[in-house]
């Protein structure tokens, strides 16, 4: 018990330091609880395609997806997470949305939107897994890696315009209507 006491004391500010400490982390828990309500930060959970418009930038991929084929069958995680176990879902989705806030907070995207590495290779596994039966046939279940080192295509090489036809950058779809995120500020407020 004596230990138990030493160690909380030993991580306790001195009593004048008490008070700034705790507005100093009142302030901190605040801004932190303020950005994950204003970011929706709990709607990344869900599988829900206009979770991904949050950011406007994101729209014309959203556009173009709802006006696909694909939209019938598959949301943006269907294609954009890794689908083999729960861990690696999440730890994606982590790495991603971190990578993807940082860039949309400080305004540092291009005009274009890219995939990186690690998206094709997911991408290029969920391909494989829906439509497996169909590359098999044709001798076509090979990993984005291996399409990299040149044994093989990647699926998109043929098929480029799916499911978001021709995006190019963000005025690809100039007249696109898309659900409006709903506003952070209570009802209360306004």
């Amino acid at each position: 018990m004596l230990q138990i006491k030493k160690i909380i004391t030993s991580i306790l500010p001195p009593t004048k330091w008490k008070l700034p400490v705790i507005i100093v982390l009142g302030t901190l828990c605040g801004v932190g609880l303020y950005n994950f309500y204003v970011s929706r930060a709990w709607s990344y959970l869900s599988d829900d395609p206009a979770t991904c418009i949050n950011c406007h930038v994101m729209t014309t991929q959203y556009v173009t997806w709802r006006h696909s084929s694909h939209r019938e069958y598959a949301t943006c995680n269907d294609c954009h997470v890794p689908q083999d176990n729960v861990f690696r879902t999440y730890y994606f989705k982590a790495m991603d949305g971190m990578r993807h806030s940082a860039i949309f907070t400080a305004r540092t995207y291009k005009q274009s939107i890219r995939i990186r590495t690690p998206g094709n290779t997911v991408v290029m596994e969920n391909c494989i897994r829906c439509h497996g039966e169909l590359t098999e046939m044709v001798k076509a279940n090979v990993t984005y890696k291996e399409t990299v080192e040149g044994n093989g295509k990647k699926c998109w090489d043929c098929h480029k315009e799916v499911p978001h036809g021709t995006v190019r950058s963000l005025t690809a779809t100039p007249w696109a209507e898309v659900p409006a995120p709903k506003s952070p500020v209570p009802e209360w407020i306004k």
